[in-house]
């Protein structure tokens, strides 16, 4: 049941599994495509044998499986039905569910004919529409899964990273290699930073060539599966014009941590001369526009961020901004260059956030902007997301719109090169690698 291929545990997702273990509540893992999610079904299933459970009891179907290719909902239904072992509770896991037809009427049979606990995952938010929330009317749970995060990153390369004194008398973070090697954390930094933290980056040995071809794979599946054939599954004939698609991703993947509107893509494009299609008369719709980009937050590619006022204590309709999924799929799309190191720090930060369990907003106070609003429950972090902070200009600069916001919440600026200071005027300012790794 599980291949020979190492699965190298992810516990942050892992123990959420094991925590909802035989609830009422359908499991449903979301996040792009190659993110992990196929491994953490596997994961979950060893726990299952670890635990004592028959190998009889577990049904495991992948829809990209040659196996279960062109199944209808009837078909899962009766496929699962006939390997029920009576008087046991069944676990079904489901992979890719949402290439299947009606797949929620099954789903629901299941629930409502069987004892099972079920485990499904889906590359694109459609599987969570509202058509999908009818069937089951909330009894479901959603668990986000996104690439590697940094600390993650240093662990699947083996990596361990341990403080030792430094010359000054405080502590420092070095890693080491399973051969004792070590390395300063800033080397293990801009690896992440140029290949990104899809999990089978792992297995290329960060060789670049190796590295390209995995995300270009990456790429192309989730553009043709998750989008293109999507929308001709669901009838709908909004994307139908890759080009454009590609031109828009690249316009977004462009202007990570940029203000921008659906207006303002489309302008730009004609004006960069970059849709110079003859057939195309001036700039897509308002409404085109959206529909691509709309596609490509649900394929979990893109990520919206709202802007909060935090004086007006309300979201913002104008200007959101957006963050691209994996920075190495932005260095696939781009190029690698260093020009922009600030946009993408902000862009690791804030997937960061998230795996942290933040609700994350960008702050507005006047007419300054706070990176990021991070809350949850009864907690809230603000944070400010910079390249440096030696310089007396940017500190002025980052500090500025904190120093305006008058609640006691915890205020932090994040960036590569501390300075000397690590506070100012309870502002804390600290190392960006090290609270990757907290």
């Amino acid at each position: 049941m599980i291949e020979n291929k190492e699965l190298r545990n992810r516990p942050q997702y892992l123990d959420k599994l094991i925590g909802f273990q035989d609830t009422e509540p359908v499991k449903v893992v979301t996040g792009i495509r190659r993110c992990g999610k196929s491994s953490l079904l596997k994961l979950m299933v060893r726990h299952l044998l670890d635990e004592g459970k028959s190998e009889k009891q577990i049904i495991q179907m992948n829809f990209e499986s040659y196996d279960f290719k062109n199944m209808t909902a009837d078909d899962i239904y009766r496929y699962v039905k006939e390997r029920v072992v009576s008087g046991k509770r069944m676990y079904l896991f489901f992979d890719e569910l949402q290439r299947v037809d009606k797949w929620e009427d099954a789903v629901n049979a299941f629930r409502v004919d069987m004892d099972c606990d079920i485990y499904i995952t889906g590359s694109n938010a459609y599987l969570l529409s509202s058509e999908y929330s009818t069937y089951l009317s909330g009894r479901c749970v959603e668990i986000k899964m996104l690439p590697l995060s940094f600390a993650e990153f240093t662990d699947f390369y083996g990596f361990e990273v341990r403080e030792v004194k430094s010359a000054l008398g405080g502590t420092r973070k070095l890693a080491y290699d399973k051969n004792g090697q070590q390395y300063d954390l800033r080397e293990i930094f801009d690896a992440y930073m140029r290949f990104g933290g899809m999990p089978g980056i792992a297995d290329t040995g960060l060789d670049q060539d190796k590295a390209l071809a995995l995300l270009d794979g990456i790429y192309s599946t989730v553009i043709i599966r998750d989008i293109l054939e999507r929308e001709k599954r669901r009838g709908q004939k909004s994307i139908t014009d890759a080009a454009l698609l590609r031109k828009i991703i690249m316009f977004l993947a462009d202007n990570i941590g940029s203000s921008v509107s659906v207006s303002s893509i489309g302008n730009t494009l004609v004006n960069e001369g970059l849709l110079n299609d003859e057939k195309r008369k001036g700039k897509p719709s308002a409404h085109t526009v959206s529909a691509y980009v709309n596609a490509l937050t649900e394929s979990y590619f893109f990520y919206e961020i709202k802007r909060f006022d935090i004086k007006g204590k309300e979201y913002l309709r104008t200007l959101g901004k957006y963050y691209i999924v994996d920075i190495g799929l932005r260095n696939y799309l781009l190029g690698f260059r260093d020009r922009d190191t600030g946009h993408a720090l902000e862009n690791i930060v804030y997937f960061e956030l998230m795996r942290r369990g933040y609700d994350v907003a960008i702050g507005k106070i006047d007419n300054t902007e706070v990176d990021f609003i991070a809350t949850k429950a009864d907690d809230k972090l603000y944070v400010q997301v910079t390249e440096s902070m030696t310089s007396e200009t940017v500190r002025n600069r980052e500090l500025a719109p904190l120093m305006k916001i008058r609640d006691n919440y915890e205020k932090i600026i994040l960036s590569l090169d501390t300075g000397l200071e690590s506070s100012f005027e309870g502002i804390m300012s600290l190392n960006v690698l090290e609270w990757l790794l907290k």
